[in-house]
């Protein structure tokens, strides 16, 4: 599949521009996904919390991964980023190695890949298979388009369903990535909480995109309160409005983290993935300022 987003993130810059970061109060809730033993370690104490195994979207890094994967895999490590998630690019899930040997490396660097964005239209048996072999938890699907109405949006809800099925039997779990447009109302009705009504939380989980919820006008806090316990993963990354819609380096733009990031902590997600698509000066410069933002961070 020829994932490139750049294309979605300029049309995506849109009816957004006015898009507003709604202050985040706290809301304490349990996980309902069970098990959090493989979650993000979070040290300290309620008032003073850090992410210590914050992770990195490989879309971050995609126009120089491709001609030296170990390579900027070693970077990545190097900047502090301890969990990983792929995407599938030119060369695969896994970057030209096997599901085996590219676990063995990532162990070796000391990070874990968690997650990986990918087509779960086709050949997702053998996806969720060889997901597993390599030791990840979640196959995402990033991307699925605005729906022309609410009864299409229950169809991909059902179909999501299906996949859920078919990654549980792979020894993985399915979940969906949003963008702004699964959180632009239609028909009075938000399109995200369509999926997340109509989807079995056994089946299928939520990766919260805080860029996209927050371009799309939408209050972070009050959504990941209204559904506690479905998304295990979130996207941080950050934008500017002015003087055009523009993702940046992390504490450079709208987005309140130490406020967004304590409610999910709070409200059950488990990893914390940074992503950067747009840079002031170049992708590694960018990635090694979010590191050091996110090491920083107190929520």
């Amino acid at each position: 599949m020829n994932y490139n987003r750049r294309l979605f993130l300029k049309a995506a810059g849109f009816a957004s521009l006015g898009a507003v970061a709604y202050p985040l109060v706290s809301c304490k809730s349990g996980n309902e996904n069970g098990s959090d033993s493989d979650s993000t370690t979070l040290a300290g104490t309620a008032a003073n919390t850090k992410i210590s195994n914050f992770g990195i979207q490989l879309y971050s890094v995609r126009d120089i991964i491709g001609k030296d994967p170990k390579g900027i895999l070693k970077s990545i490590a190097d900047l502090g980023y301890k969990e990983i998630e792929g995407y599938q690019g030119d060369q695969g899930v896994f970057w030209g190695m096997t599901p085996k040997e590219f676990k063995a490396y990532v162990d070796e660097l000391g990070m874990k890949i968690v997650s990986t964005h990918a087509d779960t239209t086709k050949d997702l048996e053998k996806l969720a298979n060889d997901c597993a072999e390599a030791g990840l938890t979640y196959v995402l699907q990033p991307h699925i388009g605005a729906q022309p109405s609410i009864d299409e949006w229950k169809k991909r809800a059902e179909e999501f369903n299906q996949r859920g099925e078919i990654c549980n039997k792979g020894g993985v779990k399915f979940g969906y990535h949003n963008h702004a447009y699964s959180f632009e109302e239609l028909d009075g009705q938000i399109p995200q909480e369509i999926l997340l009504d109509n989807t079995d939380p056994s089946k299928v989980v939520y990766e919260l995109d805080m860029c996209w919820i927050a371009a799309a006008n939408k209050d972070i806090e009050a959504h990941l309160t209204k559904y506690a316990g479905r998304y295990d993963l979130c996207h941080v990354k950050d934008f500017v409005r002015e003087p055009e819609f523009k993702q940046t380096d992390l504490g450079k733009g709208v987005v309140d983290y130490p406020k967004a990031l304590k409610v999910a902590q709070e409200t059950g997600v488990k990893h914390y993935i940074v992503e950067q698509e747009e840079y002031p000066e170049s992708a590694m410069v960018s990635l090694a300022h979010d590191a050091d933002y996110m090491r920083n961070l107190t929520i």
